[in-house]
């Protein structure tokens, strides 16, 4: 009994055995060897898209003030509305500068009197013409203060200096007021000025290049909720200095508003898109970084293989833009750079440039 139980167990280890061996010999990785495929650097134009936060801010934004002392008698405007040039926005009582226009004219006309009477006289030799002179600088004072009486009355009725949209009325009918108070705000948002830094390495671009600066045609406003802004860039303007604090160079780009979609004090994003003439692009998965510095695997002359650093200039979707490190006549490893060592003679397959920027999609090793 022994002998037969020591039996069956040997029997069971061996069947329970031989399938885990089995299955462990299946389980064992293959060491799939990737083939090496090489590319060139590609020279070709590119657009490259730069994007800064703006502001938005009408031609006209004014603060509408009041111009006399007084209470608020009527308001003739709603908040929001459209008016033109010259309509009047607010009436401040008028009496009190009325009758001072009153007396102010009725000085004048005694003036006019006294100074008539004395030229009969001069005429007639029985007055001096001082005399006349002293009466006739009475009727010019007289007719100053007319005119400032009537300045002062026209000062209680508060026109639009110029065509807009009225903000918030700051004070209501029946409000007592002084000069100075501010009564509203009016915006002219038929046109708006649009703000924006440029850093200063990136100004100098501009400025290095000559046909590289800013223009009208490459600019873009995207405003808060991702949409583009159907309108065209009229002007862009940059301005007259540098802020010494973030070191950015402002600009100003000017955008017809004709359905009035923008509204002074929103934001958004300038798109600027500059062409790059002859520029050296590769595909960004030839590259690796080590210790945030990118490198690619060269091929020489020899077939074998150096690592080079690489300054990337611009990065795009798929491929880099280079500044420096690399030429047209390079052949860099574009697939297998794990299995490649540095001064290592390598076997390997070349893909045009032309077919490797058309097919950039590709799975990355």
């Amino acid at each position: 009994m022994k002998i037969s139980s020591i039996l069956t167990i040997i029997l069971a280890f061996i069947s329970l055995s031989l399938p885990a061996c089995h299955k462990s010999h299946a389980e064992q990785p293959h060491e799939e060897h990737h083939k090496i495929v090489v590319t060139s650097p590609m020279v070709k134009d590119v657009t490259i898209t730069q994007q800064y936060v703006c502001q938005i801010r009408s031609r006209c934004n004014t603060d509408i003030c009041a111009l006399a002392n007084g209470f608020l008698m009527e308001i003739p405007i709603t908040e929001g509305q459209l008016v033109k040039k010259g309509d009047p926005m607010f009436q401040i009582l008028p009496i009190l500068y009325k009758t001072r226009l009153d007396a102010e004219l009725a000085e004048v006309q005694l003036a006019q009197q006294e100074f008539n009477n004395t030229e009969r006289l001069v005429k007639t030799n029985i007055v001096s013409a001082n005399e006349l002179a002293l009466f006739q600088a009475k009727l010019l004072k007289a007719q100053a203060k007319a005119k400032q009486a009537e300045a002062e009355l026209s000062f209680t009725v508060v026109r639009a200096p110029f065509d807009g949209i009225v903000d918030r009325l700051v004070k209501q009918q029946g409000s007592k007021i002084k000069e100075d108070d501010v009564l509203t705000n009016l915006s002219d948002n038929s046109t708006m000025w649009v703000y924006f830094n440029v850093p200063e390495v990136r100004y100098l671009e501009f400025k290095a290049h000559p046909g590289q600066d800013i223009e009208c045609q490459q600019i873009e406003l995207v405003l808060a909720n991702g949409s583009k802004f159907p309108q065209k860039c009229q002007t862009v303007t940059p301005m007259s200095k540098v802020n010494n604090e973030t070191g950015n160079f402002s600009y100003r780009a000017d955008f017809p508003n004709l359905n009035g979609l923008l509204r002074h004090g929103q934001t958004g994003n300038i798109l600027i898109h500059r062409t790059l003439k002859n520029a050296i692009v590769i595909p960004q998965r030839a590259t690796f970084e080590t210790l945030d510095k990118r490198y690619v695997w060269v091929i020489d002359k020899e077939e074998k293989t150096h690592q080079r650093e690489i300054i990337v200039d611009h990065e795009l979707d798929d491929i880099f833009v280079i500044k420096s490190g690399l030429s047209a006549d390079d052949k860099i490893v574009l697939e297998g750079k794990l299995q490649v060592h540095d001064n290592e003679k390598v076997k390997y397959d070349f893909d045009r440039p032309q077919e490797v920027l058309t097919n950039l999609k590709r799975h990355a090793e």
